[in-house]
């Protein structure tokens, strides 16, 4: 950092000597000097920057001495040589349309030249007379915004910026374009990338070219008249804070380092005589107490989060602009106490030195809190919420530190209700960390129970009154008892008052708030209750939204044991609730159920908890892990609230749950394994399964499929249907257990139902692809296990010579298993020809010739047929040929001869053989 005594001292040295000549501004300076003159501040300038300042006594002032002067020589006569040689250059590059490196350094040298001249005689107005400042002004602008933002190789930045610095000095700069030219220097400078990432940096100007801004800035802020110090410095800082909130880290490291060469200069604003090096000589240092900065609040928040964030050199930055700071507090509030109050030095002492090494954001909150304003404070919540936001700021913890030590000290922090309100609407639903979004709610409900009516009435102000953020407001409030109680007792005044203006969306929406503020009444009967929220069931349709918030409020009212019970008479609705497909709704009415059945008697509770057990089954496969672990628990909890009377029904509905909770063991949650085991040991108690509850016990889960199996082995195939749908879970390890399962499920099947195998052989089939390793081997494994297992089918292959009452269509053929139940057919090819059907010339393939006709999809088991439901049609006249499974190619390749002709050398089985419905079919040879 440039050391600003040592540029003051300078400065002063240099004007020290420049008093020396007598003849000062009196020979050579033009009329418009006496006006420029008379304009001079007071003495002492403290009486303009302090307004509250307490009276002091003080010599008379003296006036001023007016010289008499000569008209301005506008030829430039009065110039030296190489002020004059100045003049010349400028001009001439402004009139050049090609400007090299070498002209934009003479440029920017001859303003410095000029300004030192005019400045030193007294003559800052006579720039305009070769020069125009306003031309001047955007040509600097423009060669800061032509420098290449990828390098620093030349020293156009820094002779820009130190030409700044002469203008201001010579208060040449056009009024309205300080900030412009301050903004063109920051993009310039700040965005250039890290230093370790510019090739062929030369260290030397990199930090020529800081010191030169670091320069720049205090000029300008030293120039600045007493009456717009506090409005240039807050312009300034607001700039400097943007840069801040970049997310490179390089752009924010350069911007603090300049936040704390301006926090330095005001920390030492009262030890330096700033006003001598600019002209004012005479006049007394500006006071602290005169400076007012309204971003303070915002300023000293953003520089207490970058103090404690990840990059050393922005932390190290920011640590020292909240010391200097500190110290212009310290400062600020000396002026209101006697300078030699011992007890007084000891505290700020005190407090100085713990700045220094403060431990965490909560630490250094604290600290300054004591001596901020009301205003300030509020600022600083509104910078930590904000931050929460913030890509830039990664510690999202330090925010919530610093609302945490807020909310310490409500009523010293939490004064301005509606600006706090104002700042978490607009930032709630960017705020992604869960730490940081419960301190957010926590301040909301402070807030709450402190000042309910300005809570509400604030947003209220909203719009649109229930946009997304609204209603997550909302819903914070409505999420904790006496907070809701407050806030449904504020909306039913607002409710009262309203008049012709609703306070929601719709008309629905303030009649369904309003009824929840009746339930709130303890005085209201369950039948004057179950009347008043029939409306309620128009929200499924309307507002999902709003049936939100409304099941959020009965979850917060079913809290209170005699509301819980006056909620019976919507326990239809809220069922029904469970099937809206919507995670946010399921899980607050499962947990409106909890609070219901937590609050009734068992013979209460009893028929709720059968009619919920039901519902429950669906959701243990819910994509939302939360929604599953409740889900599990609750339904543990319901089978331990059934009474005897309702248990036969109870256990059927636990018998259907049973896989699935056995599945979830392998859950990839944690927390929804524990809860499924948690379930299925309650489900082998009521079930009174003593071994499943004694592997439950002793952890044995390998185990579990099996016992399942062994203790109904009648449901083998119900087992085995319900576990299809796991088959495509998306947890590789339920997909897994499910793999497993099906294998010990399906061994009974094999005498009981072959095409259920093939249906489940299929299913398996496409595990084979999964994207697990462990579960295509697994299923390619069962697979194999399982068509072993099928049985070889005995088909009879019928043709009707007769199959349709319409003459002259084409004949069909059938194929019987060994139940003689129609399985496959088709029609055969061929032509009508006068009212009779022509056989085609060549046999083929039923899917080769013209005119046939396939059924349905193919049997796994025969693949080449085409396979229907059975007819119950009589043939007239069949030939029934008995074949293995293997050769049903060639069934269907010659059942397309003519009708009555069999199979070559095929043996006909006709004994036992019995279409259904039908009579036996006659034993007919193969000839």
């Amino acid at each position: 950092m440039l050391n600003l005594q040592f540029f003051l001292q300078c400065q002063y040295q240099e004007e020290s000597l420049k008093k020396k000549s007598k003849g000062r501004a009196c020979k050579n300076t033009g009329s418009y000097l006496v006006s420029r003159m008379a304009e001079r501040p007071p003495r002492r300038p403290r009486v303009a920057w302090e307004a509250r300042a307490p009276q002091e006594s003080s010599s008379p002032l003296k006036p001023y001495e007016v010289c008499m002067v000569q008209p301005l020589q506008t030829d430039g006569s009065w110039l030296a040589v190489c002020e004059k040689e100045s003049v010349r250059c400028i001009q001439a590059f402004l009139k050049s349309t090609e400007k090299d490196e070498a002209q934009k350094m003479r440029f920017l040298q001859s303003i410095r030249t000029l300004c030192r001249a005019t400045r030193h005689k007294g003559l800052s107005q006579g720039l305009d007379v070769f020069c125009p400042r306003d031309e001047l002004a955007e040509n600097i602008r423009a060669l800061l915004q032509e420098e290449p933002r990828d390098h620093l190789r030349t020293a156009v930045r820094q002779q820009a910026m130190l030409a700044i610095a002469a203008l201001s000095s010579a208060e040449a700069v056009p009024e309205g374009q300080t900030i412009p030219l301050l903004d063109a220097c920051f993009s310039s400078v700040f965005c250039l990338p890290p230093k370790e990432d510019m090739q062929g940096l030369d260290t030397s100007l990199y930090h020529k070219t800081l010191h030169a801004m670091d320069t720049m800035l205090q000029t300008v802020v030293l120039g600045s008249p007493a009456s717009s110090l506090s409005k240039e410095l807050q312009s300034i800082l607001q700039m400097l804070l943007t840069f801040t909130k970049s997310p490179s880290a390089a752009v924010r490291e350069r911007a603090v380092g300049r936040i704390g060469t301006l926090s330095y200069l005001l920390a030492s604003y009262s030890s330096l005589e700033a006003w001598c090096p600019f002209g004012r000589e005479d006049d007394s240092p500006a006071c602290h107490g005169g400076i007012h900065i309204p971003i303070l609040g915002e300023l000293l928040g953003r520089l207490i989060l970058l103090s404690f964030c990840k990059d050393k050199e922005t932390s190290r930055a920011a640590l020292h602009a909240l010391h200097h700071l500190f110290r212009f507090l310290q400062q600020q509030r000396c002026s209101a106490w006697p300078e030699d109050n011992l007890q007084h030095q000891r505290v700020w002492g005190a407090a100085s030195t713990s700045c220094r090494s403060l431990p965490s954001t909560s630490a250094t909150t604290k600290v300054f809190g004591k001596y901020l304003q009301p205003l300030e404070r509020t600022d600083i919540i509104l910078t930590a919420i904000e931050a929460m936001t913030d890509a830039s700021i990664s510690d999202k913890e330090g925010a919530s530190s610093m609302l945490d030590e807020a909310m310490k000290d409500p009523n010293s922090w939490l004064t301005d209700v509606p600006k706090i309100m104002s700042g978490i609407h607009g930032n709630l639903e960017h705020i992604r960390v869960a730490p940081a979004r419960h301190s957010v709610d926590s301040l909301l409900l402070l807030l709450t129970n402190r000042c309910p009516r300005e809570v509400v009435k604030s947003l209220l102000k909203c719009s649109p009154p229930v946009d997304s953020a609204a209603l997550a407001m909302w819903e914070v409030m409505f999420s904790r008892l006496q907070p809701l109680e407050k806030v449904l007792r504020e909306l039913r005044i607002e409710l009262r008052n309203q008049r012709m203006r609703r306070l929601f969306s719709t008309v629905l929406e303030d009649t369904c708030i309003l009824q929840l503020t009746l339930l709130a009444a303890s005085d209201v009967r369950a039948k004057e209750f179950a009347a008043t929220y029939n409306l309620w069931r128009s929200l499924r349709h309307q507002s999902l939204e709003m049936l939100s918030l409304v099941l959020q409020g009965l979850v917060t009212l079913s809290q209170r044991p005699e509301t819980a019970r006056k909620m019976r008479v919507l326990l239809e609705d809220i069922v029904e609730t469970l099937e809206s497909g919507n995670e946010d709704i399921q899980m607050k009415a499962l947990l409106v159920f909890r609070n219901m059945l937590g609050h009734m008697r068992r013979q209460e509770a009893s028929p709720i908890a059968l009619q919920l057990a039901e519902k429950l089954l669906p959701l243990f496969n819910h994509e939302s892990s939360q929604l599953r672990e409740f889900s599990l628990r609750l339904f543990r909890e319901v089978m331990q609230k059934v009474a005897w009377r309702h248990k036969r029904q109870m256990r059927k509905n636990v018998r259907q749950g049973l896989l699935p909770l056995f599945f979830h063991l392998s859950d990839q949650s944690q927390s929804v394994a524990k809860a499924s085991g948690e379930a299925l040991l309650a489900a082998a108690e009521l079930l009174k399964w003593k071994q499943l509850r004694h592997l439950l016990q002793t952890q044995q889960t390998w185990r579990i499929g099996e016992c399942l199996v062994v203790q109904d082995r009648s449901r083998a195939e119900e087992y085995c249907h319900q576990s299809l749908p796991h088959l495509k879970d998306a947890q590789a390890t339920v997909r897994e257990a499910a793999v497993r399962f099906i294998g010990l499920a399906a061994r009974p099947l094999r005498d009981q139902s072959p095409e259920k195998l093939a249906e489940i052989c299929r299913a398996l089939k496409a595990l084979e692809k999964d994207v697990e390793p462990s579960v295509c081997s697994l299923a390619s494994q069962t697979v194999l296990i399982l068509r072993q297992l099928i049985p070889q089918h005995t088909l009879a292959a019928v043709v009707f010579d007769k199959f349709s009452p319409r003459p002259g269509f084409p004949p069909k053929v059938a194929v019987f298993d060994h139940n003689l139940s129609t399985v496959a057919g088709f029609s055969l090819g061929g032509q009508r020809a006068k009212g009779k059907w022509q056989p085609p010339k060549e046999a083929g393939l039923p899917g080769e010739l013209p005119d046939a006709l396939p059924f349905q999809q193919p049997l796994a088991a025969q693949p080449t047929l085409t396979w229907a439901q059975g007819t119950k049609r009589h043939p007239r006249s069949a030939k029934l040929a008995s074949l293995h499974a293997s050769r049903c190619s060639e069934v269907a390749t010659s059942c397309v001869l003519w009708a009555g002709t069999a199979l070559p050398g095929a043996q006909f089985h006709t004994e036992g053989l019995k279409p259904k419905g039908g009579a036996s079919c006659p034993a007919t040879s193969a000839q």
